[in-house]
């Protein structure tokens, strides 16, 4: 969940932080991820100021909040997490950093082991400019998570070779409450139920995770162009790089080729679900648990409508444009199939990656019905 617009207040650290490493192939000299991690520690910028008591009750209140969560979302979304799943884990920025280094590492060995091998077929760089390259590298995707790090608000983290939990990360989730003046408690509570709606996703679904890190991973070697390629694809994206910032046209739509594209339609339908299912289970649940949900919920829209002209071109250069339309999307595609035909014959969304909606069945529900129902 991400937020439009306290330092470590827990003493876990990061997940996946010893775990063992992981992307050693031929491509791991291309990132430094331990530098990108240092990095993007340095650069984030401080939590609010706060006293240790108010870090400790955060704390407190989270942890709380995530335990009160598991229920209603289980009752309501009717899947139900395994009773040895992970619990959720608070963290601060730079918790929320150094785990994000250790996915992309795991979730990118792949397709960086593409990119040698693209290379090998042309002139590949000596062993000492590919040390610097990747520390070039690191400090560029340490400054991406620096700044994406103040904007999370709670993260299903995949962990591709480690331990996959729930991340919330509390500095975050303190200024957006503090910028919208909401009841503390309530918006707390909030945050968690959409979060614990991704933690049942991903652990009562068990084939869920695997897919889209599969997904993930081959659309991100197919975006790797070959040698000869390079150049033109360049052009390309300076080209249309204006109409991205302007917001005329996607990211992912400079990147990729109309083959490509049909594969990311398909991750992004995925997601849409996932974002869209999690917002649908908060609103339902959230009259019965929080008293003031429609006032959170109508100042949390009209934040994320309000974010500075920097904001936003960061957020297309990013992609994260896209991931606020799959929350709108992806409720809509919930709501109607649930309206239809219950909660029952919606859920067998989950039975299998072929009964995941396509592309065109997020913007007409009844298509998917029809195609899983009969």
């Amino acid at each position: 969940m991400t937020d439009d617009l306290v330092n470590d207040p827990s003493p876990a650290t990061a997940p996946g932080a010893d775990e063992p490493a992981t992307g050693e192939g031929a491509g791991a000299d291309y990132v430094d991820w331990e530098f990108a991690a240092s990095a993007g520690r340095r650069l984030a910028p401080a939590g609010p100021s706060v006293s240790r008591d108010e870090i400790d009750q955060l704390v407190a209140e989270l942890r709380e909040a995530t335990r009160t969560a598991v229920a209603p979302v289980a009752d309501t979304s009717g899947l139900h997490a395994p009773q040895d799943a992970p619990s959720p884990l608070v963290v601060d920025r730079g918790g929320w950093i150094e785990a994000n280094a250790v996915s992309m590492k795991g979730m990118l060995a792949p397709v960086l082991d593409h990119v040698v091998a693209a290379r090998a077929r042309g002139r590949q760089p000596a062993e000492g400019m590919r040390k610097v390259g990747g520390r070039v590298t690191g400090a560029e995707v340490g400054s991406m998570l620096a700044w994406v790090s103040t904007k999370v608000l709670g993260q299903y983290d995949l962990a591709p070779e480690s331990t996959p939990r729930l991340l919330l990360v509390a500095p975050n989730i303190m200024t957006a409450e503090r910028d919208l003046g909401v009841v503390p408690s309530d918006f707390r509570l909030w945050v968690c139920l959409h979060e614990e709606t991704h933690r049942v996703q991903f652990t009562a679904v068990p084939w869920l995770r695997q897919h889209i890190l599969d997904a993930a991973r081959d659309i991100g070697t197919k975006l790797v162009p070959e040698p000869d390629q390079t150049s033109q694809r360049l052009q390309q994206i300076v080209t249309a790089l204006p109409g991205v910032i302007r917001g005329d046209t996607d990211i992912t739509q400079v990147l990729a080729t109309p083959e490509q594209r049909e594969k990311l339609a398909e991750i992004t339908a995925v997601m849409s679900l996932l974002e869209g299912h999690a917002d649908v289970i908060m609103d339902d649940v959230g009259p019965s648990v929080i008293p003031t949900v429609a006032t959170i919920r109508a100042k949390f829209q009209q934040r994320r409508k309000g974010s500075s002209s920097v904001d936003k071109i960061l957020r297309r250069l990013l992609g994260m444009d896209a991931k606020m339309a799959q929350y709108r999307d992806g409720a809509v595609f919930v709501r109607a199939v649930t309206d239809q035909i219950g909660r029952e014959g919606f859920n067998r969304v989950w039975e299998s990656p072929e009964t995941l909606p396509r592309p065109t069945e997020i913007a007409d529900p009844a298509a998917w019905v029809r195609r899983v129902h009969g």
